[in-house]
């Protein structure tokens, strides 16, 4: 009883550093006061899926940085700072077209604090809402031979765009669930402005390995499904609104993390099985994810 009692506590320690956590959106768990977490993940959203007849094929890769910093344990503060890569290959009737862009995207701040926290024997319960700011630290005016690129081929948005939710975290010895509700005002630059976006997510993460718990285990896998409810705004542009844009996605989100004391490596693909968008929009095909965090 004494060594099962011991192997517990151990683990909650344990999962007191590094633990499982949603790969697709944040968690309530907190970051240790007067410590950091970083996360740095790879992300490449195809979409080609084209109801227009220009065969439009759409391939954005971004790298995002995270850095998170626990003012006390109830508040933490993150940035997120993106560098991408955005194509769109098109036929204008001419030929195909590659219009392209790189570059630092637009930089997030904000901030999460704790309201509610429960302790219990072998895990807790945490609800942490947040509120932050995307700033137009990306380029929003790039151009090519065909004159200026398209809004979503640019590498930012060029507008100040405020965005708050709140994310809930259960987690157990065995597995972990999150669930987090947000929305993002998008505001106008240079005549133009993404829809706002408002988004569900859920996440259910439980461990594969090893299946009985016991001393000197050097890591845990996590085997992780997760879900992404997102609906966004018809764009607009000089204020007429673009009736090609917007609409619902469902993504279904299968991956794996492998969670150590102070590390996770983790990978996904976002498989979309509803895509309920309005008139001509581009149709996702996947999102794949590939990434890791530190805590120190």
């Amino acid at each position: 009883m004494m060594s099962r009692l011991f192997i517990c506590l151990a683990l909650i320690s344990w999962a007191s550093v590094g633990r499982s956590a949603p790969i697709t959106f944040n968690t309530a768990l907190p970051v240790a006061q007067s410590e950091f977490v970083a996360r740095a993940q790879l992300i490449v959203n195809q979409s080609g899926s084209d109801p227009s007849g220009l065969a439009r094929d759409r391939t954005a890769w971004a790298e995002i940085s995270v850095l998170g910093y626990g003012v006390t344990s109830d508040l933490a503060l993150f940035g997120v700072v993106p560098y991408v890569n955005r194509d769109l290959n098109l036929d204008m009737g001419t030929g195909p077209v590659n219009r392209h862009a790189s570059g630092l995207g637009d930089i997030k701040l904000f901030g999460r604090y704790t309201i509610y926290k429960n302790n219990f024997s072998g895990g807790n319960f945490r609800v942490a809402p947040f509120a932050g700011l995307k700033l137009p630290t990306g380029d929003d005016n790039r151009g090519d031979g065909l004159g200026r690129l398209p809004a979503v081929v640019q590498p930012g948005s060029g507008s100040w765009d405020p965005f708050g939710g709140v994310v809930m975290t259960y987690q157990t010895l065995a597995f972990q669930i999150d669930a987090e509700a947000s929305y993002q005002a998008n505001s106008t630059a240079r005549g133009f402005a993404f829809g706002d976006v408002s988004r569900l997510d859920g996440s259910f993460q439980y461990r594969l390995w090893p299946r009985t718990l016991g001393s000197g285990v050097p890591g845990f896998l996590y085997g992780v499904m997760e879900v992404n409810l997102i609906h966004q705004n018809k764009n607009r542009t000089n204020g007429i609104t673009d009736q090609n844009s917007g609409g619902t996605r469902l993504f279904l989100v299968p991956g794996l993390q492998y969670v150590t004391r102070r590390w996770i490596i983790e990978t996904s693909i976002q498989l979309p099985v509803i895509q309920d968008l309005n008139g001509l929009a581009l149709r996702n095909d996947y999102i794949a994810r590939a990434g890791f965090r530190f805590n120190f």
